[in-house]
């Protein structure tokens, strides 16, 4: 078998050359929402508003998901870590067609439900049309965003990270590309407006998945894919919940935690949405680095973890809390200085939601480096397969703290809606000081799920020998 790389060697070269890809393609993937934003801007605060009312509709279904993802990287991880080739593959394909069919699910529901979506949300009529129709289109979208998703999460698990980097590239170039033509409208293509966004992103991840199915059953980048792992596998199955059902939850509690942050909003108007998500725009944008980070550090947490090295696997969990906390910080910094600018950039032509963004971004960026900490640690956490631990942060951060706090600043102090802003930094602060205190208890240096599975690698391995394949 090829000498893995990552489980030896200095730990700075070995995250980085995970992290560094991991967070080109993040940033890629986040430029189709930025594409669509810089496009969408020039419509005016209707426009904007309208993305921002239906994200968080969309991001709490595709979370409902996530976990899967998650669950299928972690074990791809540790498998590959112990060289079990053969589980690598397995899990794989396992992974691939759950979440594929619980994305099919969730299209249907999120397409037939998006109207009642709104009603609860409670949108003005200026906004509801153009909401409907680019959550309607996200919603149909939805297999081909989760199928990428997955493929990125099974070349993470690998260590095999440059790849999907190439492949986002060129469909975020095409998306900058159909954008303009599909929201404006040329020649035979009809002016669709926002709806038109969402047209241009639907079409560039059908794309990306087309090409990600064909690398993986090429076999030719750790990963190679056969019909017979898609057999349904019971037993995976279950580990696969027990594992990613606490992620979806963790996810879902996001999703929700925005959602219910949009309720206090919308009560302020229009222009309050769309300062919010003018400045949210910048805030994804800059997660990217920690969430990046993040992801580099649960594969080689998870695949040390699965060969056994304990002590490689520490060393990377500190490293990666560091360089977390002090590279958000930066950005922090960076963003309060010039938050005007940055907020002009996505709405250029209205001075009231640059001014309202301005604020929002100034309030919050300064405690991003914590955020960075708390999601770089989630990481570890989840590497050894520990998803309640964070499952648990999040609902404590979003739903004990976050959303309470919002909701007491902005009716009860003379704060207003500058009390929801507040309402960010102070939960980040103090979830990842919480979050600190339960890595430095050290539990989770003593799971490890491989060594928890060998019936399951048993009864695969000998599926594997009736087909006619060697098991090593």
């Amino acid at each position: 078998m090829k000498k893995n790389e990552l489980l030896e060697g200095p730990i700075l070269s070995s995250l980085l050359k995970l992290a560094v890809p991991i967070m080109i393609a993040n940033l890629l993937q986040a430029a189709y929402q930025l594409v669509d934003a810089f496009w969408v801007g020039r419509l005016g605060g209707d426009a904007v508003a309208a993305v921002s009312i239906s994200t968080p509709v969309i991001f709490l279904t595709i979370a409902l998901g996530t976990g899967l993802a998650i669950a299928g990287s972690i074990l791809i991880a540790q498998y590959f870590g112990a060289g079990n080739q053969q589980m690598v593959n397995h899990v794989a394909a396992q992974t691939l067609s759950m979440v594929i069919t619980v994305s099919v699910v969730l299209s249907i529901i999120g397409y037939l439900f998006s109207p009642y979506f709104l009603y609860l949300l409670k949108v003005t009529q200026q906004v509801y049309v153009d909401a409907l129709g680019f959550m309607r289109v996200a919603f149909i979208g939805l297999v081909f965003s989760f199928g990428f998703m997955i493929f990125q999460s099974i070349m993470r698990g690998v260590g095999r990270v440059t790849l999907p980097v190439y492949i986002v590239l060129g469909t975020v170039i095409l998306n900058f590309a159909l954008d303009p033509l599909f929201i404006y409208g040329w020649h035979f293509i009809p002016a669709m407006g926002v709806k038109g966004a969402a047209l241009a992103t639907l079409f560039t991840q059908l794309l990306a998945i087309i090409i990600g199915f064909v690398i993986l059953f090429r076999g030719k980048h750790g990963i190679h894919l056969r019909i017979s792992d898609f057999k349904p596998d019971y037993q995976h199955i279950k580990k696969a919940f027990e594992i990613g059902f606490p992620s979806s939850i963790e996810q879902s509690m996001r999703a929700l935690g925005m959602m219910a942050i949009t309720f206090l909003i919308v009560r302020f108007g229009t222009l309050t949405v769309a300062s919010y998500g003018a400045g949210s725009n910048l805030i994804q944008l800059i997660l990217i680095p920690a969430l990046g980070l993040s992801m580099a550090i649960a594969t080689l947490v998870g695949q040390n973890i699965g060969a056994g090295n304990i002590y490689r696997a520490t060393q990377i969990a500190k490293l990666g809390a560091y360089l977390g906390f002090v590279l958000l910080t930066g950005l922090g910094i960076i963003a309060f200085i010039f938050a005007p600018y940055l907020i002009a950039f996505f709405v250029p032509n209205d001075q009231e939601v640059i001014k309202g963004g301005t604020e929002f971004l100034r309030i919050t960026c300064l405690s991003w480096g914590f955020l960075g900490l708390q999601l770089c640690l989630m990481g570890v956490f989840r590497a050894v397969g520990n998803t309640k631990l964070p499952m648990i942060l999040t609902l404590v951060s979003q739903w004990v703290i976050q959303f309470p706090l919002a909701f007491i600043l902005s009716h009860n102090t003379s704060l207003g809606k500058s009390g929801i802003w507040w309402a960010f930094p102070i939960s980040s602060v103090l979830t990842a000081l919480i979050t600190l205190a339960l890595y430095v208890k050290g539990d989770w240096k003593k799971e490890r799920l491989t060594g928890k599975t060998n019936k399951l690698i048993d009864k695969v391995e000998k599926e594997i020998a009736k087909e006619g394949f060697e098991v090593k």
